[in-house]
């Protein structure tokens, strides 16, 4: 028979796990209001045209709108009405996943008395959910400014980071390895390297294919690869790095844990997304920069990171060696 705490800490762990699960949701459609070019669907913020349900047709504007909601920074396109909508509902997302962050936090109460640090590091992770809709602002007023956009999509992977590790250290488990293998821990620093790497110069091409989608226009995505430049090259081949290092987790982690293992089936499942995350890299390269795989490709690399830190995260606080 589980006792209060007991509840309480499960009804946490399950709230946790669907909060983190709509972060990246929230990360997917972002990356799809990027790649369609919905970014400025609403002109204004918080409101969408003044409104805090959007237009489905021009005809409920004003005949003035576009000279009604420029800024200093931007002009109004004209009414699309996908666009608007895509963007709104990435807004609706962002707050639905504000409110879950804040029922984290007060899940987490209980946690102020077996383990203060569970609810301090949900408590900043809503901070953040504020500032990055604060950003979120800032993006809209700066209509897209790349360097904004760069830190909106950063401080998102930030609060599923801090939510991972959260929900991890909210549980009491350890993973048993069954050999001595001291270099489990070096090459998972390694494979945090490289991710890292990948994430920026992941970022740079990002603000690439802006830069490149703004002179070229969105019918000439065929030949954007041809104006990426060197990041795109670099970015490419790197990837091939990743990938070798994460075989090689899977063989080492396949030696070191039992098969059933929580951090040996995380291993199987990073190596299985890297794969998703080159074949996307590779649609992408081959037939001409198709958005909807340019969301695909963002939402994966946001999961791999994901994946990383929580195996991370098991491999350095919940391994134990059962004998050398």
């Amino acid at each position: 028979m589980m006792n209060n705490q007991q509840k309480s800490e499960i009804r946490f762990r399950r709230f946790g796990i669907l909060t983190i699960a709509s972060v990246f949701f929230l990360i997917f459609v972002g990356g799809l209001v990027r790649s369609t070019g919905s970014g400025m669907g609403c002109p204004d913020w918080p409101k969408c045209f003044g409104k805090w349900v959007p237009p489905t047709n021009v005809s409920e504007l004003p005949e003035n709108y576009r000279e009604l909601f420029k800024s200093s920074t931007h002009d109004v396109a004209e009414f699309d009405v996908y666009k608007t909508w895509i963007e709104y509902i990435n807004r609706l997302i962002g707050v639905i996943t504000g409110l879950f962050i804040a029922l984290t936090v007060f899940f987490a109460i209980p946690y102020l008395k077996t383990n203060p640090s569970v609810f301090w590091l949900s408590f900043t992770a809503l901070l953040l959910t504020g500032i990055q809709g604060w950003i979120g602002a800032k993006v809209v007023a700066t209509n897209l400014a790349h360097w904004m956009v760069t830190i909106h999509m950063v401080i998102a992977l930030v609060i599923v980071g801090i939510l991972i590790y959260t929900i991890t250290k909210s549980q009491q488990f350890d993973v048993f390895q069954i050999n001595n293998d001291r270099s489990l821990k070096l090459i998972m620093i390694a494979v945090l390297i490289v991710s890292a790497i990948q994430t920026v110069s992941g970022t740079q091409v990002r603000e690439n294919v802006d830069a490149v989608a703004l002179v070229t226009g969105e019918q000439n995505r065929a030949h954007w690869v041809d104006l990426l430049g060197n990041i795109f090259k670099f970015h490419r081949t790197f990837s091939a790095v990743s990938a070798i290092l994460t075989i090689l987790m899977v063989y080492k982690f396949r030696l070191a844990f039992e098969r059933n293992s929580i951090i040996y089936k995380s291993v199987l499942a990073l190596l299985l997304l890297i794969g998703a995350q080159i074949l996307s890299g590779k649609v992408l390269d081959n037939i001409g920069f198709p958005a909807q795989i340019q969301s695909v490709h963002l939402f994966v690399g946001s999961l791999i990171c994901g994946m990383q830190l929580f195996i991370a995260i098991v491999l350095f606080s919940r391994v134990k060696t059962v004998h050398a």
